[in-house]
């Protein structure tokens, strides 16, 4: 890997707030060196405002990782910054309306689906020559609930996240015996800014209600923070193609 006595060189997705900004910061406090990659500018640049100001090294790049030239971007700046990509979080997600299957619109399905599935799939893509040639690296994507089961969200969101998990498992076996591990988180309820922009009266929030009975205590956004850290980390050298639930026992009811 790139990351010597100066840190591995990391990429965050999403890292302008919530579960990404927890885990930069996490990752900047223990030496390493993190782009901090956000569609919003503010927030991206805050963060990195507050990794410096602890003595950390970071640097923001800002715009839509579902777009390919972002994710070239992104992906040349570690290099040219940081010597190469050692660890990649795909973090960065939205939320679907909670829309039953007959009532999501093609705009629904299509920017969800771009978002939090196809986005993953470009930076992955685009930063896995750069670890196979290093030798290795480490890959840990933000999964969800739904992304274990049909309960937590509408039919986009549940679709996109079990996309993820699929693609977290394909990864693990495709890339294990050149050094490359592929894990996943699988959040809970998290105190986020994420928004929900849903029709309480419509089919698909109407089905759902009853099962979040079963959501589990709130986590903090440093709880799911953690997790990603451990997955990326030499302590989790043997785990590969792991979807990791942090959601205080919410996958075992």
């Amino acid at each position: 890997m790139a990351g010597g006595a100066e840190g591995r060189s990391v990429i965050v997705t999403g890292a302008g707030s919530g579960i990404g900004r927890s885990t930069a910061l996490a990752f900047a406090a223990q030496g390493d060196r993190v782009v901090v990659a956000d569609l919003n500018a503010e927030g991206a640049r805050k963060v990195v405002e507050e990794i410096e100001a602890a003595g950390g090294t970071a640097v923001a790049v800002t715009g839509d990782l579902s777009e390919q030239a972002v994710v070239d971007e992104v992906t040349r700046t570690a290099v040219e910054r940081f010597g190469g990509v050692d660890v990649l979080v795909n973090n960065a997600g939205i939320m679907d309306r909670m829309s039953a299957l007959a009532d999501v619109s093609d705009a629904e399905w299509e920017r969800v689906l771009r978002v939090n599935l196809t986005a993953p799939f470009l930076l992955t893509r685009a930063v896995l020559p750069h670890m196979l040639a290093a030798g290795g690296g480490a890959i840990v994507s933000t999964a969800s609930e739904a992304g274990l089961r049909g309960s937590a969200a509408g039919a986009a969101y549940t679709a996109s996240k079990h996309g993820l998990v699929g693609l977290t498992k394909n990864l693990a076996v495709m890339y294990r015996k050149q050094g490359i591990r592929a894990n996943a988180v699988a959040p809970g309820g998290t105190a986020t800014a994420i928004a929900v922009d849903a029709d309480r009266e419509a089919h698909g929030p109407a089905a759902l209600g009853p099962h979040f009975v079963n959501l589990g205590r709130l986590a903090q956004p440093e709880e799911q923070a953690a997790a990603i850290v451990f997955l990326a980390s030499e302590a989790a050298s043997n785990i590969n193609g792991v979807i990791l639930p942090v959601d205080d026992g919410w996958a075992a009811v």
